[in-house]
């Protein structure tokens, strides 16, 4: 992925995952990441949309979990901040003449869903709580 959604939404969900239930405040895991809490605030709502996350508004709100970390599977958390091809995106059309051009983007997509499902598969073996158990 070429953005840093999922480092982002990783480190949120693995600091709530060893928080065991407790209200995180975005100020609180913002402090973590070392970013602007506006940032995990997007984040936090997008995980909260994919069911992923449960939030409490107002002076003692924060979020949690929606589900035990061991049914959050890495591969759930990179469907729910994925934006675009993992390999990136051809920003010309290629000159159709060209035997080359009029083919390329075809086999892109090919190698490029190929590439992603690889991924995926390795992601599906990973729960959040497998995750968050490396510390200590």
């Amino acid at each position: 992925m070429n953005n840093g959604r999922f480092p982002i939404s990783l480190h949120i969900l693995t600091l709530m995952a060893r928080a065991e239930g407790e209200l995180l405040s975005s100020e609180h895991i913002a402090g973590s990441i070392n970013i602007n809490p506006v940032l995990v605030r997007k984040e936090i709502s997008n995980l909260r949309n994919h069911g992923l996350i449960e939030s409490k508004e107002g002076k003692n709100g924060g979020a949690t979990l929606a589900k035990p970390a061991a049914n959050i599977l890495l591969s759930d958390i990179y469907q729910a901040v994925k934006q675009s091809s993992l390999l990136g995106n051809s920003r010309n059309t290629p000159n159709p003449d060209c035997e080359v051009g009029k083919q390329i983007n075809l086999h892109l997509d090919n190698l490029y869903s190929e590439v992603e499902g690889a991924l995926i598969r390795k992601l599906q073996l990973v729960t959040l709580a497998d995750f968050s158990q490396q510390f200590g």
